[in-house]
């Protein structure tokens, strides 16, 4: 069987953290779906054309990931994607009772979707993508962060 993966999230932007995760996790499944949530709720730095762009960018590489925007309730999504499960990712036990509520609604909701945790790469366990709109912002070097796309986004966005 094939098992597809959806990793949903703002990805405003996306990072070295992200893609670590995405790059894994892409080993693990046969096919993932980077999903970038519309979200204008969370007021983005990025609309959601410029983090499509941005993702499929920085994940060029990777075969059997597909880049793509949502709207709609996760599971909905999903489902119409012919995904078996959601991927997240947890930087800090912090992170965990969130991701536990997100992932009992979603179970509630539907069922047959299982969640499933990674955790990010060492080097990436604090990076976010709140910090590094705030490091950029206050000029500081992201460079290890983001990839070089994304650094001359956020540079074209500070000034």
């Amino acid at each position: 069987m094939k098992v597809t993966a959806v990793y949903p999230g703002t990805f405003d932007p996306i990072t070295n953290g992200h893609s670590d995760l995405i790059e894994r996790a892409s080993r693990l499944f046969d096919h993932i779906i980077v999903a970038v949530a519309a979200n204008p709720g969370k007021a983005p730095t990025f609309n959601v054309d410029e983090r499509l762009n941005m993702a499929r960018t920085v994940l060029s590489d990777l075969d059997n990931v597909e880049v793509c925007s949502f709207e709609t309730l996760l599971v909905d999504f999903v489902e119409k994607s012919g995904a078996q499960v959601i991927l997240r990712g947890l930087r800090a036990v912090s992170d965990f009772e969130f991701e536990f509520q997100l992932a009992g609604m979603n179970r509630k909701l539907s069922p047959k979707i299982e969640t499933l945790f990674l955790m990010p790469a060492e080097q990436y366990a604090y990076v976010s993508s709140s910090i590094v709109k705030e490091v950029a912002t206050l000029g500081g070097d992201i460079s290890e962060f983001v990839h070089e796309n994304v650094r001359d986004a956020l540079q074209r966005k500070k000034s």
